[in-house]
């Protein structure tokens, strides 16, 4: 009740210890207007009741945000008669396979085994994040043996993996998506021929295979093709240069515009170069006569500024977090979602916002699939984002390590993984 209580209601006194951005996900989802109470029903039941049914309710709850074992509410009294608010965040405490020991900020977190830990005890006996923004070095201290597993690397490093026999490569196909977001409050990328211009100058091809080595495929929809209700029907904006031009001339202009084009400093699964890929978008703008300035601003003050609706254009990506459709649809699409400032193309449509609370409104995944599908018709049309690809969530272990699994969702469990 403590987690739901604090996100929901303005005058809990742990709601405004979430930061400046509050709490995105809860009302990008809508959640302050569709849970209408919240109740206890016994030590080990909480009883939840809706405004409006939500097919998507409990595939909500496996969210992160939502995840219950993150906030004690005895710890969080302790720390409030202490005048330590800020504690709950840095030195939280859980119910994993492992409890924090100590945090090194930008260095290293340490944690060790979860002695009371309600599942099997986990077969390691410490756990150790050595923070290494830079993926080349993360691979180099594979190499030097500095470390066992290496997240998001980076296509030429997985290519190199593969010739050497002391490593090996654990993959699958991620639940995410690359996109540019166009800004639709900001001129002249409100306009809808504009954004289509952009998006037919685009050279997907070149891209994917200079920033992701091939390793993605090329993105139409808002969620990967894997994903039920994925409309097939959607075909991705052509490139052709000639018609984009034209579109330009025919928005009023035929000598281009002057814009910006925001992008992360380091790379990530979603975008593993980020200073190739912008050049790459720059180029092909500038050959309809968009002049883009990058503006690379690191990944902190990137996000609080889009969610502020500061960005032109921007290099983005989303991983989803339960498997269902709307995962993608309202934090990205929906209305909520600019007001919340995860909806990057910042645009509200009451015709797509309806699609959207139509499949959330009806168990039956037919007559859900079937509105999604129309509102990927509407996204694509609108041309919102330029699509960039659906990427492959992979990792570099060493070949001793065993019963270590990547996400399609990008999330970490190290309880099983083993050393041989």
């Amino acid at each position: 009740m403590f987690t739901f209580e604090r996100m929901l209601d303005d005058k809990n006194p742990w709601h405004k210890v979430a930061g400046a951005s509050g709490f995105p996900h809860a009302q990008s989802m809508g959640l302050p207007k569709l849970i209408k109470s919240i109740s206890k029903v016994d030590d080990n039941t909480v009883k939840f009741e809706l405004n409006s049914p939500d097919a998507t309710f409990v595939s909500i709850l496996t969210m992160g945000f939502a995840s219950i074992y993150f906030y004690s509410a005895e710890y969080a009294d302790q720390l409030l008669k202490a005048g330590k608010q800020v504690d709950l965040k840095a030195k939280p405490i859980g119910t994993g396979p492992f409890e924090l020991k100590s945090y090194t900020k930008d260095a290293v977190i340490r944690y060790d085994v979860n002695l009371t830990y309600w599942g099997p005890k986990p077969n390691i006996g410490r756990l150790v994040y050595a923070i290494t923004p830079d993926a080349t070095v993360r691979a180099q201290k594979m190499k030097a043996g500095e470390c066992q597993i290496s997240l998001s690397p980076k296509p030429q490093d997985l290519a190199e993996a593969k010739g050497e026999k002391s490593l090996a490569i654990v993959q699958t196909p991620a639940f995410m998506t690359a996109f540019v977001a166009l800004n639709t409050q900001k001129k002249p990328l409100d306009n809808q021929k504009v954004r289509a211009a952009l998006n037919m100058a685009f050279d997907r091809t070149t891209y994917l295979k200079t920033v992701f080595n091939n390793t993605a495929t090329p993105a139409v929809n808002p969620y990967p093709p894997n994903t039920w209700s994925y409309n097939k029907s959607v075909k991705a904006w052509p490139y052709d240069l000639a018609k984009a031009k034209k579109l330009l001339a025919d928005a009023g202009y035929p000598n281009g515009f002057e814009t910006t084009i925001w992008v992360r400093p380091n790379g990530s699964v979603l975008n593993p170069n980020p200073k190739a890929g912008a050049e790459l978008l720059q180029a092909d703008f500038a050959k309809i006569g968009v002049k883009a300035d990058v503006k690379v601003i690191e990944w902190g003050e990137l996000i609080k500024q889009a969610k502020q609706g500061q960005h032109d254009s921007l290099f983005m990506g989303w991983a989803g977090d339960n498997g269902d459709p709307d995962n993608y649809l309202s934090p990205l699409f929906s209305c909520n979602a600019v007001k919340s400032g995860i909806n990057f193309a910042r645009f509200c449509d009451q015709d797509l916002d309806k699609l959207i609370a139509e499949g959330k409104a009806t168990a039956d995944q037919s007559k859900r699939a079937k509105a999604y599908e129309q509102a990927q018709q509407i996204i694509h049309d609108q041309a919102l984002w330029v699509p960039l690809g659906y990427p492959t969530a992979a990792a570099i272990t060493i070949t001793n390590v065993s019963d270590y699994h990547v996400s399609p969702f990008g999330r970490q469990n190290f309880g099983a993984v083993s050393m041989q």
